[in-house]
């Protein structure tokens, strides 16, 4: 699939599981990452974390060594923000209480969306409740993410919003619009700054499915990286298959580098 493609002149790197686990850089990230950037290629960082707001993952890439200006940083927030101020809406928001800073100011009276993302120990019943009655009136319905479950702190996966946001779809008898990762829509708005076509970008991830099948539904090269929520086998639970599966992202940049446009 890859050799039919034209050389490479963009690229998009997740974050959590490929370039730290928890507070620390994974073993040659920092490394990998200025060979690439040596070689001007340019990138973007994508992440679905929805725990943490824009301000706190540039604070946190800042203090493992990592300096990523805001317009390289792209999050599901970001999105949500943008379908928003496009619509009119205002949020009703199902998220953890560190994101809602990412939602702040004066929003329009064109209705409401319940905005879905990871809100951890906030997913009570309660909270559940309002959320359902409030798409049952007629609230559009978005979720940042479905992903299944999340690398987390202590080296475990934890279950990850996709649950949640199954559990409304079922209640309400809805499907809710996925404004992060695999969406091609997200894929696409962070490719717009970087100047490339689909055919001509590479997505680095460690999830199968949002971060590599989605980037390859939506016209690009999917590497997956086994570092991180990767587990074996993981390869073979998506058709296609991912176009390359290497070691961690020092093995991901060679493998960039060889195929890498002037």
């Amino acid at each position: 699939m890859a050799g039919a493609r034209k050389a490479i002149t963009g690229v998009l790197l997740d974050l959590g599981g490929v370039i730290y686990v928890g507070a620390e850089p994974i073993a040659g990230a920092l490394e990998a990452l200025r060979r690439l950037k040596a070689a001007g290629v340019p990138l973007r960082y994508l992440t679905n974390t929805t725990r943490m707001p824009r301000r706190e993952i540039l604070l946190k890439l800042r203090v493992i060594g990592l300096e990523v200006a805001p317009d390289e940083l792209f999050m599901p927030a970001l999105a949500a923000r943008q379908y928003l101020e496009r619509k009119g809406l205002s949020p009703h928001l199902l998220v953890h209480p560190a994101l809602k800073e990412d939602f702040a100011g004066d929003w329009g009276a064109g209705g409401v969306a319940v905005v879905v993302g990871d809100a951890a120990e906030g997913f009570t019943f309660a909270a559940m409740n309002a959320a359902f009655r409030a798409l049952m009136g007629g609230a559009r319905f978005l979720a940042l993410a479905r992903n299944r479950s999340f690398l987390d702190a202590d080296g475990e996966l934890s279950i990850d919003a996709g649950a949640f946001v199954a559990a409304l779809e079922y209640a309400t008898g809805r499907a809710a619009t996925v404004l992060g990762k695999p969406s091609p829509d997200f894929f696409a708005a962070a490719l717009a700054g970087l100047g490339c076509s689909a055919e001509e970008a590479v997505m680095v991830g460690d999830d199968v499915e949002a971060d590599v099948a989605g980037a390859q539904a939506a016209g690009m090269t999917g590497v997956l990286v086994r570092t991180g929520k990767y587990r074996p086998g993981d390869e073979d639970s998506v058709s296609p298959p991912p176009d390359a599966v290497v070691g961690d992202i020092g093995a991901a940049v060679d493998w960039i580098l060889a195929r890498a446009g002037p």
